[in-house]
């Protein structure tokens, strides 16, 4: 009797940014790296300190292409300059970009790579499994997402040459997905959403997602209309409780479990949302309105929220300003020359690295 067939590989590149300060838990990450390598290739772009990049290199280096990022690039979001190393270096047009926490099967790698056959960045669905009480909670954002449009998940897939010819995206930035996604839109990309290609997704400790509350809520500053919705929850509330109107509060909870448990619906979700999840929305909806009144007062009067021992003052660009920032970048030769881009993001100051690559 034979053996297993082994998996037939894909012409997919997987690009991995990673910084880890210790080496714990890393055989899951190892594993799944493993499994990942006889199907695509895995390039990890790793920005861990000299002592962690050593043991990370002996354990990885005979599975992957484990790279530092690029010492050319500049710029305060490290995951962000793992993907302007990583991209780049792939060898396939088709490239997934993710997260650490971030687990594929098989069905999602091929049915992402087709995607990207209409597409030019394909935003996947992911959930949380294992389902603690904070991922339960959390899922909550994912489900209102889904309700109005489409969730911002821990992992995109993107045509290389269209990455490379619009130039990367800001290195400057703290909601880096949001960025990549309207960068691609404002260079002309097409981008795909679909609610039901699900992507599992490892919960975050509890330590961790507390941490996280105030830097996720000073997203929001860069889609107005949410924030705006996000700030007005907390008077909205007090207002309530102020004028004793508790059927005021229980009506809005009910309304905001309603929305939520239609997201949940949508796409086949109850499959990986289960229903305990709809039901804590009004809950995060309320902390998500206490953390962006931080988030705007880190803003005004500390210069942004803290992120990897500084602080990043912008959440994202708009698309109006990319698509400004990237006219002006543009030169004849753009067009015919689409192996060749210069960065045109930069911060405040307009270009501040450049990304080379010559087209696979």
């Amino acid at each position: 009797m034979t053996g297993a067939a082994r998996p037939r590989p894909m012409p997919m590149s997987y690009v991995l940014p990673i910084r880890r300060v210790d080496d714990s838990d890393p055989e899951r990450l190892t594993d799944y790296l493993r499994w990942l390598a006889a199907r695509v290739e895995v390039i990890v772009v790793d920005g861990s300190p000299p002592e962690v990049f050593a043991r990370h290199h002996r354990r990885w280096h005979p599975l992957v292409r484990h790279l530092p990022p690029d010492p050319s690039l500049s710029g305060r979001n490290g995951k962000v300059l793992g993907v302007l190393t990583g991209v780049p270096a792939a060898t396939y047009e088709d490239v997934v970009i993710a997260d650490d926490d971030v687990r594929y099967d098989e069905d999602g790698l091929r049915e992402v790579r087709c995607l990207l056959r209409r597409a030019d960045l394909v935003r996947p669905q992911n959930y949380f499994d294992p389902l603690p009480w904070h991922a339960t909670w959390d899922t909550g954002r994912i489900l209102l997402n889904r309700a109005i449009g489409a969730d911002f998940p821990g992992t995109v897939a993107v045509r290389r040459s269209v990455f490379l010819a619009a130039g990367g995206y800001d290195p400057d930035v703290l909601f880096e997905n949001l960025e990549l996604i309207r960068t691609v839109r404002a260079f002309g990309g097409s981008v795909a959403a679909p609610a039901g290609l699900y992507v599992r997704r490892l919960p975050p400790t509890t330590r961790h997602f507390a941490s996280q509350r105030v830097r996720q809520a000073y997203d929001e500053l860069a889609q107005p209309v949410r924030l705006v919705a996000a700030l007005l929850v907390l008077p909205g509330v007090a207002a309530a409780v102020a004028a004793r109107r508790p059927g005021l509060l229980a009506a809005a909870a009910a309304a905001v479990i309603g929305v939520a448990e239609t997201g949940r619906r949508k796409a086949g979700g109850p499959a990986v949302f289960p229903p305990a999840t709809a039901v804590l929305a009004p809950l995060w909806l309320v902390e998500r309105g206490v953390c962006s009144w931080l988030a705007v007062a880190q803003g005004v009067f500390c210069g942004g929220v803290r992120y990897a021992g500084g602080r990043l003052g912008r959440a994202a660009h708009s698309i109006r300003t990319l698509r400004r920032r990237l006219a002006a970048s543009d030169t004849p030769d753009t067009s015919t020359s689409r192996g060749r881009s210069a960065l045109a993001v930069g911060g405040a100051g307009g270009i501040s690295a450049t990304v080379s690559g010559t087209l696979a």
